[in-house]
C-alpha cells in the first residue's frame, strides 16, 4: 500500500495497476478479522478496527496472487497474478459475491452490514483519476 502523495508520482500506466480502498472499506467487507484468543472485547476490537480502516481508506493498494486457491491447487503453481479490488458496486464480477462476504461474515464472526453502517460518515478521500483499473475499462 502507498500514500496518495506516492500515487501521484506514479506513471500513468502504472496508476492503471493500483487500486483505491474506498469502497472495500466503507462498504464492510474489508475487515480486520479479530483473532479468536484475543481478551479484547467485540466492541473494542471494532473501535480499533473502524481507527485502522479510516487510515486504510486514503492509501492505494497493488496485489499479487501466488496461490489460486480456488483451483484447489496444493502448491502455489505457476506465475503470479496481478489481482485488483472490487472498487464500486458496479464492478462486481463475482456474480455471487454478497453471499460469498456473508459466508466469510459467518465463519469469522463479522457482519459487513454493522460494519457499513459504522462506516458510513467516514471521510472519504477524493479518488485519483488515474487509478482506474484498466481491466474493468470495456
Amino acid at each position: 500500500m502507498i500514500t496518495p502523495m506516492l500515487y501521484e508520482k506514479l506513471e500513468p500506466s502504472e496508476r492503471q495497476l493500483w487500486h483505491s480502498h474506498v469502497f472495500e472499506v466503507k462498504s464492510g467487507t474489508l475487515i480486520m478479522p479479530k483473532p479468536p484468543s484475543t481478551a479484547v472485547s467485540d466492541i473494542d476490537w471494532e473501535v480499533t478496527e473502524t481507527k485502522e480502516m479510516e487510515q486504510l481508506i486514503q492509501f492505494y493498494g497493488k496485489t499479487f496472487h501466488l496461490w489460486q486457491v480456488d483451483r484447489g491447487d496444493e502448491l502455489p503453481l505457476g506465475t503470479p497474478q496481478l489481482m485488483t479490488s472490487i472498487t464500486a458496486d458496479t464492478h462486481r464480477t463475482v456474480p455471487d459475491f454478497w453471499d460469498k462476504v456473508k459466508d466469510r461474515d459467518r465463519r469469522l464472526g463479522s457482519k459487513y452490514e454493522q460494519k457499513k453502517e459504522v462506516r458510513k460518515g467516514m471521510k472519504e478521500p477524493e479518488i485519483h483519476p488515474g487509478m482506474f483499473f484498466k481491466f474493468w475499462k470495456k
